[in-house]
């Protein structure tokens, strides 16, 4: 076995689910998984394609979204390396529900549709990270339409600063999104216009809540943002 390959395992026995897995099994089946590269701003998936891998992200960040008819985007999420996409349609045979593309430079290992239900009924621990993952779909998606069907637009810019903010703390009350979303994109996560973010940003700005360093947003007193959240969603946690 080469050093790339040797690297490739050693990634896998890290991820949650592949982790339960024996060496010798991981070897095994590793063997029937593709690496392949993308440029940033490629696109892997299509919405609506009817191929039926999973992939796991090796390197590099992954955009999921989709566009409506009257051409607006619509952010689901960015997936850092370490996560999977790709398994509803595995499960359930029907057509991609989202458009995946390379936000950055990003090395991609490609599972067939077959091996992946093998792991699943092979493996319990695997099995039980996989549905683990989808509950927890369930649940941000649940809060999203919570979001989109009760808060005001300036309501969804704070929760969604202050959801990027708990994944990036680096002190007790501050926290550095790095880089930080565009206002184009931020809108695009919480269903707005760019220039209602930029209004909010400003505002925000003005009373020492955030401060943007270049390609950095600096959350300045994350325990505030998590009180304009609470006020108007009456919760914190995932449901």
């Amino acid at each position: 076995m080469n050093l790339i390959d040797q690297s490739f395992l050693t990634f896998f026995s890290n991820i949650k689910g592949f982790d339960g897995l024996s060496s010798g099994d991981l070897e095994m089946f590793t063997q029937s998984f593709h690496q392949q590269h993308y440029a940033a701003g490629e696109q892997i998936l299509r919405y609506q394609d009817h191929t039926n891998s999973v992939f796991v992200i090796l390197k590099g960040i992954i955009r999921v979204h989709y566009y409506s008819l009257s051409g607006d985007e619509v952010i689901l999420c960015d997936l850092p390396a370490g996560e999977m996409f790709g398994e509803l349609t595995a499960i359930d045979g029907l057509p991609r529900s989202a458009t995946a593309i390379a936000k950055t430079d990003s090395l991609l290992a490609s599972i067939p549709d077959k091996v992946f239900w093998e792991l699943i009924h092979t493996y319990s621990p695997f099995c039980k990270a996989i549905l683990k993952r989808l509950t927890g779909q369930v649940r941000r998606l649940t809060e999203r339409i919570f979001d989109f069907s009760t808060l005001a637009v300036r309501n969804r810019i704070h929760t969604e600063l202050w959801r990027l903010a708990k994944e990036r703390m680096v002190s007790q009350n501050t926290a550095i999104i790095s880089p930080a979303p565009t206002h184009a994109e931020l809108a695009c996560f919480v269903s707005t216009h760019r220039e209602a973010v930029s209004r909010e940003l400003a505002s925000l700005a003005k009373i020492n809540l955030i401060e943007q360093r270049g390609r950095d947003l600096h959350i300045l007193d994350v325990a505030k943002l998590a009180k304009l959240v609470q006020e108007v969603r009456g919760f914190l946690d995932q449901i």
